[in-house]
């Protein structure tokens, strides 16, 4: 795939196919903004960690874990768990961005989150060739993320309770829309079958977020064994 583009144009398409799912990004982030201010967290350290982590299933967790004395092994640990997917994610994006400078590639996998992700990998497998789709989508979700924990933090004593308007379920509804994209007929539902039991069994049987990685990589593995066959 030397023949893969990194434009302007391809950034702005990226962005604006992202607009629409803007809104469950607001919602997620309201969450943490939420959160991070009943734990203690400042405006300022907040937006920091919304800025540098950018991982919002991890800053949600560490919420969950914050208390004095701060759990920083756990919280490195759980979180590790949790991000390791990014690892099968990259790998899917790997054959387009193999081919890209370091600095656009290193550059763009900043942004990498399931929503970009998700997009991107639907735009390139349909026959686009512009990686610069991922850098413009993966800018409209920070915006939105950094902007919804701004205003979370704001309305943080005004809604003690985000499950109660669920916010909690808005990222988990937009990643169910994201998979009708993804689908490519009955050669898919094997691998997601599969992904869906092996995470609800190590959801049961295992502590933590291991589910999240067993899951994505059970799944990739049959995915796979199923093109190689």
């Amino acid at each position: 795939m030397s023949h893969v583009t990194f434009t302007l144009s391809g950034a702005r398409k990226g962005a604006r196919q992202t607009i629409p799912i803007a809104p469950s990004i607001l919602a997620w982030g309201l969450v943490f903004g939420i959160l991070s201010r009943q734990a203690g967290l400042s405006l300022a350290e907040a937006v920091l960690m919304s800025g540098t982590v950018f991982a919002g299933a991890s800053q949600l967790v560490a919420m969950e874990l914050w208390r004095a004395p701060l759990p920083v092994l756990e919280i490195l640990l759980t979180t590790l768990i949790i991000n390791l997917r990014h690892v099968l994610m990259g790998a899917a994006l790997q054959p387009w961005f193999a081919h890209l400078s370091a600095l656009r590639r290193y550059g763009s996998v900043f942004f990498l989150t399931d929503e970009s992700w998700a997009l991107t990998l639907n735009e390139l497998e349909h026959g686009s060739h512009d990686a610069a789709f991922f850098l413009g989508s993966g800018v409209t979700v920070y915006g939105a993320w950094l902007s919804a924990t701004v205003i979370g933090q704001s309305l943080g004593a005004a809604v003690p309770n985000p499950a109660r308007w669920g916010l909690d379920f808005a990222s988990y509804a937009v990643f169910l829309a994201l998979l009708v994209g993804m689908w490519r007929g009955k050669s898919s539902l094997l691998p997601w079958i599969v992904a869906a039991v092996v995470a609800l069994l190590a959801a049961r049987l295992l502590p933590g977020k291991w589910y999240v990685l067993l899951g994505g990589l059970a799944g990739s593995l049959v995915g796979m064994w199923r093109d190689v066959d």
